[in-house]
């Protein structure tokens, strides 16, 4: 979960390597530093904190240096954040620098066995010990000791490696952590993320496990580890720079919101036939037989992915009438699952790399499951890994907190829940046209829905001093719901649950006290005089109650009638609420968080892409 930048060319290293890391530093913010070359000899500066304390030290220090330069920033896996763990990392001799993406499983006998043999650590990371590798096994050819230092290790890994013996070249090394090539007019560059190299090239090679990329200013040489060659086709990045940036709002997370109606145009353009009457998923190119035959699918993610994947659980079950097990990846690659013929797996990820569920990915593959993957992220591990991929097209997503690509991953779960009712013949006809013309009107929903954001950002305002916020819902509202307190705790650091309603009796009722914020979510008119009696139940005693409810629902006006405060969110069919309903919880979370002055982008021990366990 660390950011990756180097460069090697004719011009200054160091400017682009600082402009690069501000772009990734949302993979990572613990520590950063750069190595650059310098008069024959490789400079080494880092910092603990975030990239301004390490632009602060250098203080104009080693800004003309020019040719060849690595830089990092870091998210702590082994070793707390100090100046001493912060990557670039150095043999005993400094002519040999690594920075690393990725976790090394046997770092400490490899460690154990080169202190042994006399080399000296100067950190308490896992890292140190691949620059002490190469140090060993140098025998004149920089690709080739990383070759054999790699063949050593386990674990995951993203390596840019720099030698003062051969000041020409960067050597880029990917297992199960991300890494690009960016190619340049007599420079070439690498990074962890097409953020930080879209000020200079929009060409690139994207690594692949196992593929090992040796950079000079006027070359890119691919090859596998073991050294054979590879050719691969320029990614061409079709992203606007200005995507990447705030573009006026004070934070990401908040202009992320904003994009949310065009990133679910996007999402479903080319999707929907034109006429409205059929659903098309002709660029995932999923097989008539794998449609018609699967008996049962396991809905696999982690965090907001999972509760995106929990919405497309309810609507697949709904519509298609196909069971669905619904699992965090981290508990189903462990779990010894029972997986066979007839069985799909769908795997959910916004950056395409998280580390769980690319594993859980691999594991139904081994067992000869086909894998969909719902992923924003084109030609990342999970997207290239899995048989099929319906891409989201939210676009970039710097902020730690996801919003824009939530909605875009319930949008892109009702498109498939549609599609196999459609395919499988689950759905009538006039039913199906219905249903898509709900679909096709989530982007203006979604636009209409940020116009309660003055009102919400009172209420956020309002309660963003307390410990303590619950939120109820049933059936499918108890899964926003669940995304609504993720959003609380991750960004504005109040203790939230989130609870299906019916269990309030079975012990969270003890936790309901005069004055706490209690948010109910009452979309779903199936459920309607439930919700209402567990509202009921939390105003016996004393909370204050904000409920989130259709606009113009005349059946939910006794609902109204109990809350202290009501939010009305744009109708539309139950099914679809989540992609609408969410809008306010995140718009909340982002307030409250604004209110108790924390980092929104960058919350206190969170990174973007989860790449390790």
């Amino acid at each position: 979960m660390c950011g990756i930048v180097g460069y090697v060319g004719e011009g200054k290293a160091l400017p682009f390597i600082l402009e690069g890391l501000k772009k990734l530093e949302y993979r990572g913010y613990d520590s950063a530093g750069i190595a650059v070359l310098e008069d024959s000899h490789i400079e080494l500066r880092k910092k603990v904190g975030r990239l301004s304390n390490l632009e602060a030290s250098l203080d104009g220090e080693l800004a003309d240096s020019v040719g060849l330069g690595i830089g990092h920033t870091r998210w702590a896996t082994h070793g707390r954040p100090s100046d001493e763990n912060a990557h670039p990392h150095c043999d005993c001799t400094g002519d040999f620098v690594v920075v690393h993406n990725g976790i090394i499983e046997n770092f400490a006998s490899l460690r154990d066995a080169l202190i042994e043999r006399g080399h000296k650590f100067k950190s308490e990371t896992d890292t140190e010990v691949i620059a002490h590798l190469i140090e060993e096994v140098y025998r004149g050819d920089l690709a080739d000791a990383v070759r054999k230092a790699v063949s050593m290790v386990r674990g995951s890994y993203a390596l840019g490696v720099l030698s003062k013996h051969e000041p020409d070249k960067i050597v880029a090394v990917r297992k199960d952590s991300p890494l690009i090539v960016g190619l340049g007019d007599r420079e070439n560059y690498i990074a962890s993320d097409i953020p930080a190299i879209l000020g200079k090239t929009r060409k690139a090679y994207i690594l692949e496990d196992g593929e090992m990329a040796v950079l000079t200013r006027d070359s890119v040489i691919l090859s596998d580890i073991a050294g054979s060659p590879r050719v691969k086709d320029v990614f061409n990045i079709k992203w606007d720079a200005v995507a990447a940036e705030r573009g006026g709002y004070p934070h990401f997370m908040l202009k992320e919101i904003h994009e949310g109606p065009k990133a679910v145009r996007d999402t479903l353009s080319g999707r929907i036939s034109d006429d409205a009457s059929r659903i098309v998923l002709d660029d995932v190119k999923l097989p008539a037989e794998l449609v018609a035959g699967v008996r049962r699918i396991y809905m696999v993610a982690c965090g907001t992915a999972y509760h995106a994947g929990l919405t497309g659980k309810y609507l697949i079950e709904k519509m298609a009438r196909i069971p669905v097990e619904a699992d965090l990846a981290s508990e189903f690659r462990y779990r010894d699952s029972i997986m066979g013929p007839g069985d799909m797996m769908v795997v959910v990820s916004q950056s395409g790399e998280t580390a769980d569920t690319l594993a859980a990915l691999r594991e139904a593959k081994r067992r000869g499951v086909p894998v969909l993957a719902i992923c924003n992220v084109v030609g990342s591990s999970i997207s290239r890994d899995a048989d099929y991929v319906l891409h989201t097209w939210a676009g970039p997503e710097i902020a730690v907190a996801s919003t824009k690509a939530y909605v875009t991953q319930t949008v892109a779960l009702a498109l498939l829940a549609t599609y196999l009712a459609q395919e499988r013949g689950t759905i009538d006809e006039d039913e199906l046209r219905r249903f898509i013309g709900e679909i096709k009107s989530l982007p203006q929903k979604l636009a209409d829905a940020l116009r309660l954001e003055d009102r919400v950002g009172d209420i956020a305002r309002k309660w963003a001093p307390v410990d303590d916020i619950f939120f109820l819902g049933r059936g499918i509202d108890y899964y926003v719901a669940m995304e609504g307190q993720l959003k609380i705790k991750e960004i504005a650091y109040i203790h939230a649950e989130a609870y299906a309603a019916g269990e309030l009796k079975h012990g969270p009722l003890a936790l309901i006290v005069e004055g706490v914020p209690v948010i109910a979510l009452a979309t779903q008119p199936a459920v309607r005089e439930k919700t209402l009696s567990n509202i009921t139940e939390v105003k016996a005693r004393d909370a204050t109650v904000i409920g989130i409810v259709p606009e113009g629902s005349d059946e939910m006006a006794d609902i109204r009638r109990q809350c202290d405060e009501v939010l009305e969110i744009p109708a539309v069919d139950p099914l679809l609420m989540p992609a609408v309903g969410v809008v306010p919880l995140q718009l909340l979370a982002y307030y409250a968080a604004v209110a108790r002055g924390c980092d929104v982008d960058k919350p206190r021990n969170l990174a973007k892409s989860v790449t390790v366990e």
